[in-house]
């Protein structure tokens, strides 16, 4: 369930949020995210919808632990608030974000980005899951993994079901998976938290490879997200990803947010780690 993951306790002048429901190896980044988003919203004004959030993933986090998460007010003006969020577990800091709100304001509307052609999702049968476990698993011996306890719902459109070299965007339609009360917050946090889900998982794609392969090592560095228009998170949303470049030992990806009706919702990138296991 989503809502009591974004139940935050007061705790003097910190906030305490709730361990992951998936059991990994480590802590899925989207919860940070929508949990520091969460905390940073307890601090402000109603008037005030947050437009952009910049985090970084400093340390791989404990599923079995609360976070501890302290807010600062960076900056409270006429028309924008800034806050900043550090996330820590036992005394170390595991993740870190700045987010920029801003009162609701009428200008001139346009969008460059058009939304991708894609098949309704009643019409898909291959979730995420699917393919994680085709990839991991591909003798079939496996049904599930833990990253299928998050309170989401992923089709994908096309997923690269082979091993060859794919540059083109990736589509899924996901939603989060239990209905959500009506507020803006709660959607644009929620937003917030599906935003993560395999954004980076395709920066080996142009080279052959799947995140998933044994023996690859990566992991998220850091976030950042734009919102656009408000939408609801407990309906589907397509998600059109696209690799931009990597390198360095690094890989780059972007991400776009469209609701049913072809409206750009968000925008967000994701560098990832790239590394492989050396014997």
């Amino acid at each position: 369930m989503f809502l009591p993951l974004i139940e935050l306790q007061r705790d003097d002048k910190v906030f305490i949020a709730p361990e992951a429901p998936d059991k990994g190896d480590a802590t899925f980044g989207g919860q940070f995210i929508a949990q520091s988003l969460a905390a940073a919203y307890q601090t402000l004004e109603d008037d005030r919808a947050v437009h952009s959030l910049h985090a970084y993933f400093l340390r791989p986090g404990d599923v079995d632990q609360t976070t501890e998460l302290e807010v600062s007010a960076i900056r409270d003006g006429r028309s924008f608030s800034t806050r900043e969020v550090h996330a820590r577990q036992s005394g170390k800091e595991v993740f870190r974000l700045i987010a920029s709100f801003q009162v609701e304001e009428e200008s001139p509307v346009y969008d460059r980005a058009t939304m991708p052609s894609a098949p309704p999702p009643e019409s898909i049968s291959t979730t995420y899951d699917d393919f994680t476990l085709s990839v991991t698993h591909p003798d079939g011996g496996e049904t599930w993994w833990y990253g299928a306890d998050r309170p989401m719902e992923i089709r994908y459109v096309n997923p690269p079901t082979d091993t060859s070299a794919v540059t083109e965007p990736q589509l899924m339609w996901m939603r989060i998976n239990q209905p959500l009360p009506d507020d803006a917050t709660t959607h644009a946090i929620a937003l917030a938290y599906l935003s993560d889900s395999t954004l980076i998982d395709h920066i080996l794609l142009p080279h052959g490879g799947r995140w998933q392969e044994e023996g690859f090592l990566g992991t998220s560095i850091d976030h950042s997200m734009w919102f656009r228009r408000p939408a609801r998170a407990d309906e589907w949303l397509l998600f059109e990803q696209t690799v931009e470049t990597t390198g360095g030992g690094r890989g780059l990806a972007n991400g776009r947010f469209f609701d049913s009706d072809g409206k750009l919702i968000a925008t967000c990138m994701q560098e990832g780690l790239m590394r492989w296991i050396t014997t």
